[in-house]
Formats: structure tokens, sequence, C-alpha cells
């Protein structure tokens, strides 16, 4: 089939046109010189296009973390009982690592450009704090009603996030090269090993006369005994009992 006849090249949604125009002339002139109206004019549309996917230049820079941010919150809602919350907040923090690894060039272009612009900086932290205030809403609930249960869901999400970034920094600097998700996986494991629940071990046969056997058996007079380092933190010795006593 010779070149005339050939069917024209679909054009780009608008949403993505515009993101294809702002980042050609942020880089071609400038974020800061880059003006709204440049952006519409280079993708063919008008101002109200704009608005209507984005609510400002800046958003425009960051056009996915709105729907993961949505996404990250219906995978903690549809988490239950059976879900341990460490390990469910890390999973969720792979959604954020997903949406990066979707499009390595733009992630790595993105990167670039929020380093040079330090208003980008600021609106990129506000958005790592969002997420990390849905990881945390989620794990008071999971932690409501336990000693220092808000203290310790705020603790766990910031971790979450720091591991999740400290292993997405080092991937967006090399270029985007390697693998992001073992970088990821081993940044967040330290996490779930430092502050989640060990996997539980089948119970031992109980014994005639012990004091398993006894709870077995119905009565009251089981005994569970703690064995832990002197110098242990005291968060350290309650998470083990926790652990033993088969509680989130």
């Amino acid at each position: 089939m010779s070149s005339s006849s050939a069917a024209p090249a679909a054009k780009p949604p608008i949403r993505d046109a515009l993101v294809a125009a702002a980042f050609r002339l942020f880089l071609e002139r400038g974020y800061e010189q880059t003006t709204v109206d440049d952006i519409v004019a280079l993708a063919g549309v008008g101002r109200r296009s704009f608005f209507r996917y984005f609510p400002s230049k800046e958003d425009v820079v960051f056009p996915d973390h709105e729907r993961c941010l949505a996404d990250m919150t219906a995978f903690l809602a549809a988490g239950g009982a059976e879900h341990e919350p460490v390990r469910r907040v890390c999973d969720a923090a792979r959604l954020v690592l997903r949406m990066y690894a979707e499009n390595p060039a733009f992630s790595v272009q993105r990167y670039r450009l929020t380093r040079r612009v330090p208003g980008l900086r600021a609106y990129e932290l506000s958005v790592v704090w969002r997420y990390e205030r849905a990881l945390a809403e989620y794990l008071r609930a999971r932690f409501a009603g336990r000693p220092d249960g808000t203290l310790r869901a705020d603790v766990i999400a910031a971790a979450v996030v720091a591991a999740h970034n400290n292993a997405l920094r080092s991937w967006l600097r090399s270029e985007g090269k390697g693998d992001p998700g073992a970088a990821v996986d081993h940044a967040l494991g330290y996490v779930q090993k430092t502050y989640g629940r060990p996997a539980q071990a089948p119970p031992a046969p109980a014994r005639a006369g012990s004091a398993a056997a006894g709870a077995q058996a119905g009565r009251p007079d089981d005994v569970v005994v703690l064995v832990s380092r002197r110098d242990a933190p005291l968060w350290r010795v309650v998470q083990e009992l926790e652990t033993t006593l088969g509680r989130d």
C-alpha cells in the first residue's frame, strides 16, 4: 500500500496531548517561562480544555497521581482482617511504583524537572504527604484501641513512604535502569521485618498436663511465657507478645 493511501495516525487524547506539549515546552523554554496559553497553543486546544483536565500548571507535571491515590485508597479499603496490616500498606505502596515504572522515560524526565524547580518540589512533597496520610488512616483503623495505636500507625506509614521513595529515587537517578521492583521490594522488606507480624508457625502438639493442653481443654489456666533480651525496647516486647497471642 502506498504512503498516500495510508490512514492518518490517530491523534492522542487531549489529556495526553496537553502533557506532551507541556513537557516539550518545559524542556525547550523552562518551566517558569512556559504559560498555560503556550501549552494549549502547542496542543491545539483551548484554555477551557486544559483546566478541564488539570487545575493548574503544576498538575500537568503529575498527571497520574490522582488516579494512583484513588487506586491505593480502594486497595486499602478492600483489605480485610485476614490481611496483615503492615504487609497491606507495603503492597499499597507498590501501586505507586507501578505508576512510575509504566513509563520510565517520562518518570525520569519529571524527576529531573522537579529537581530544578523548587515550586514543583514543594508540590511533589504535598502529593507524597497525601499518600502517607492514606496509609496512616488505614493503619489507624487497624490499630484502633491498642496502646499507642495512632503513634504506631503514623510511624509505620512514614517508614513505608520513606523506604519506597529511597528505592524509587535511586532508580530515577540511574536514568531508569535496572529493575525498580527489586529495589523497592528490598526496601519494603526492611519495613515489614521491623514492624510487621511474622508468619504464624503451626502450633506444636500439646503435651499432657501442659498449659497448652489446659487451654485446649477449655480451662482458663493457660500461661504464656515470653523470653526477650534484657535490653530490648518496650515496643518490641509488646510486639512479640501480641504476635504470640495472635493479635494484629
